[in-house]
């Protein structure tokens, strides 16, 4: 049974900084990437950011230069670096794995609140 688990969220003012983390626990054959998704009310989940197998990085443009995912494949954990944070970053931030199947898991997800 595979669980991801977020923590590091909370209420930061608008220029601040956050640092989310994901603990996966289960064994998974092959990792394929771990990631970093958000969704607000009424609008469909987004990816944020995503690191592969081969540590190669992706952002969504909304993000890019402000946020840094990073992993430790030994330890199963992922982070997002969040900087420079704007209220329009307010959202729940959902952990995500895709491995080998292909499998996709989630977190149960964590509040990010970003005043002005």
């Amino acid at each position: 049974q595979v669980q991801l688990v977020e923590s590091g969220g909370g209420l930061v003012q608008a220029g601040g900084s956050l640092r989310l983390s994901c603990a996966m626990s289960g064994r998974l054959f092959t990792v394929y990437s771990m990631g970093w998704h958000r969704q607000v009310p009424g609008k469909e989940r987004e990816m944020v950011a995503r690191i592969d197998l081969h540590n190669r990085e992706n952002y969504a443009d909304s993000v890019k230069g402000r946020f840094t995912i990073s992993r430790d494949s030994a330890k199963d954990m992922v982070w997002l670096q969040m900087t420079s944070l704007k209220p329009d970053d307010t959202a729940v931030y959902y952990c995500n794995v895709v491995a080998y199947g292909p499998n996709e898991y989630w977190g149960q997800g964590i509040q990010v609140t970003v005043s002005s």
